[in-house]
């Protein structure tokens, strides 16, 4: 009887201490949770990842604002405008202190981005504008320089009355017109003429492949093609090589993406440019943080958007050549040397 009295008396301690490490765990538990609600909160919904520098952009950005206190919810709307307003309205709903977004259709966004600011959220337009939308911030390259360095490097091998191709990005993508109105205007300037003028929706690279395929005569007549980006330029470029024009025909892209400075070395593809992603992400989550604080961001620049004037920050990007891969892509570090002259032969 004394035995099994111990026992239950052993057993009635247990569970007391049991309930009592259950009560600090619980406890524990909801002080996480308060903790997590009391940082600032940044919603980011990405165009898609079809893009390799996306997801750099995503990391650096994450990265920072983690460091400066902030946490990020990050939605891949896959190209889709219907989801990403669904995002945008999700982040409404769980009362974000900052949405960024990378817009799919600069078009299409401005009543849900208006909800937002009803609601009391600050807006940054990362990338690319938002079109009569009253954003908070604007961050991206100066786009029409970068169509300017792509013009300038193509028609510096080219003599005057020469033909050009563009395979251009979608005209949804709020900086495609910037980008071809630097190019056109050098092209222009240079006496070239632009034959035929292609929009890659939703930046699906195999429409280059197929744009080379299904216009073998426009082709057979350009000296150069000018693609949106590099992963257009990748594909066209596949379809210059199973006609034996690859390095004929001279292909210029952009985002310095590894497999186009890889073309370029090899003499494939002619140039690309190259913009410091991961200091443009880096900005913009510390500019995100600023906002969600209600602090004063200092940004003096601005752009006009219909009605509303958008303060405005441009870094300026690097153009990228045979001549220049070492200094400009592998000393930054944005890829290794080993990587890019993988296929060169020393």
């Amino acid at each position: 009887m004394k035995g099994k009295r111990c026992m239950s008396v052993i057993l009635a301690l247990l569970l007391i201490v049991s309930l009592t490490a259950c009560g600090k765990n619980e406890i524990a538990r909801e002080e996480k949770v308060e903790e997590d609600e009391d940082k600032l909160q940044i919603g980011m919904t990405f165009d898609s990842f079809v893009i390799e520098r996306w997801q750099r952009d995503r990391d650096v950005f994450v990265a920072a604002a983690k460091e400066l206190g902030a946490e990020v919810n990050v939605q891949n709307a896959n190209g889709e405008v219907d989801e990403q307003i669904a995002q945008i309205e999700y982040f409404i709903d769980r009362k974000v202190d900052v949405i960024v977004i990378i817009s799919i259709d600069g078009e299409k966004l401005f009543s849900t981005v208006a909800k937002a600011k009803k609601a009391g959220i600050k807006v940054i337009a990362y990338d690319r504008p938002i079109k009569y939308a009253d954003s908070d911030l604007y961050i991206s390259f100066d786009n029409e320089a970068v169509g300017r360095m792509m013009g300038e490097v193509l028609c510096s091998k080219l003599p005057a009355d020469s033909k050009i191709i563009m395979i251009s990005g979608p005209m949804a993508d709020s900086n495609v017109p910037m980008v071809n109105a630097g190019f056109e205007n050098v092209v222009k300037r240079n006496k070239n003429e632009i034959i035929d003028i292609t929009y890659a929706e939703g930046w699906r690279a195999e429409e280059a492949y197929n744009y080379i395929n299904d216009h073998v005569t426009t082709v057979s007549e350009a000296d150069a093609i000018m693609c949106g980006n590099d992963n257009l330029a990748g594909q066209a470029i596949k379809a210059l090589s199973e006609r034996r024009l690859a390095g004929k025909v001279l292909v210029v892209g952009q985002d310095a993406e590894l497999e186009a400075c890889q073309r370029i070395v090899e003499g494939t593809q002619l140039m690309t440019v190259y913009k410091p992603v991961e200091k443009l992400a880096r900005e913009a989550a510390e500019y995100a943080v600023k906002l969600a604080k209600g602090e004063d961001i200092g940004v003096e620049e601005t752009y006009t958007e219909g009605a509303y004037e958008i303060p405005c920050v441009t870094l300026e990007p690097i153009k990228v050549t045979a001549g220049n891969m070492d200094e400009v892509v592998i000393n930054s570090g944005f890829h290794l040397r080993e990587d890019v002259y993988m296929n060169v032969t020393e």
